[in-house]
């Protein structure tokens, strides 16, 4: 019930995010090509969502147990022994995601806070374009801890 409703949430985020990187791509074709003169906001704005898009996408993904995945080994496993290599494989996207995405996307957005970084063009504080990385994290947590408590797997 709750997966359900953050499936909803992050899907319909990522919607208003490629919906907004649409239109932000075609003011800058409009700006470049139809008024000559370029907008100078556009081109980051468009890889800060892309950011965006991609590591939530990351998470959604995760979620709905879409990613690409290696079964040739599984495949010749019995039932058993499939469930136990799959606990393994979600034991250790756990730890990876925990350390890499969690723990030090937590590093990178307070290291960026502290130093007051800025992006050029937006003058947003990059701690908010970071803020993705440890916030996927702990959804790819949620989503691979459900699937273990669940027996999904």
């Amino acid at each position: 019930m709750i997966r359900q409703k953050i499936d909803k949430i992050i899907a319909a985020a990522l919607s208003l995010i490629m919906a907004v990187m649409v239109l932000n791509v075609l003011w800058q074709v409009f700006t470049r090509f139809v008024m000559s003169k370029p907008s100078s906001f556009t081109d980051e704005l468009a890889r800060y969502l892309m950011i965006w898009v991609g590591v939530l996408g990351a998470a959604y993904v995760s979620g709905k147990n879409k990613h690409v995945a290696i079964d040739v080994i599984s495949n010749k496993l019995t039932v058993k022994k499939q469930h136990k290599l799959a606990i393994l494989v979600h034991s250790i996207i756990l730890l990876f995601t925990l350390l890499v995405l969690v723990i030090g996307g937590l590093r990178l957005v307070y290291i960026t806070a502290v130093l007051n970084q800025n992006s050029p063009a937006l003058h947003i504080p990059l701690a908010i374009v970071y803020a993705v990385i440890p916030l996927s994290g702990l959804l790819i947590i949620y989503y691979k801890l459900n699937d273990i408590i669940t027996k999904k797997i």
